[in-house]
């Protein structure tokens, strides 16, 4: 199974992305989901997810995100956003889409989760 994401690009310090993950080959509402991301020359990171829309709704964002992003889900078009305002420079990474563990403290993912392409975010002056 192949997430697939779509909406990163590049913006100045303070812009606005928001980016999508969504499959034809399963229910997202079956599933937690989240945002990983990867910057360069550091490990990867739980940036955000969502419980599964069947068990109590958890919500999970990393402390350096809290307050700017917001993720989100539309049952209708089985799909998961991450809306990101006030980007940083140090929001810059590859951003993935993947299913795992949503919990109050973390992202916990593994690799034989379900997981997108990557899509790169870059914020730059």
């Amino acid at each position: 199974v192949q997430l697939m994401e779509s909406g990163g690009g590049s913006v100045q310090p303070g812009g606005s992305l928001r980016l999508s993950c969504g499959t034809h080959e399963l229910s997202l509402d079956l599933y937690d989901v989240g945002w990983v991301r990867q910057a360069p020359d550091k490990e990867r990171e739980g940036v955000s997810c969502a419980s599964n829309f069947y068990n109590t709704e958890v919500r999970y964002y990393t402390d350096s995100v809290k307050g700017r992003f917001t993720i989100s889900r539309d049952r209708a078009k089985n799909e998961v956003y991450l809306e990101m305002t006030d980007l940083k420079p140090e929001d810059t990474a590859i951003y993935y889409c993947a299913t795992g563990h949503c919990t109050d403290d973390q992202f916990a993912t593994h690799p034989s989760n379900y997981w997108g392409q990557g899509t790169p975010v870059t914020v730059s002056s």
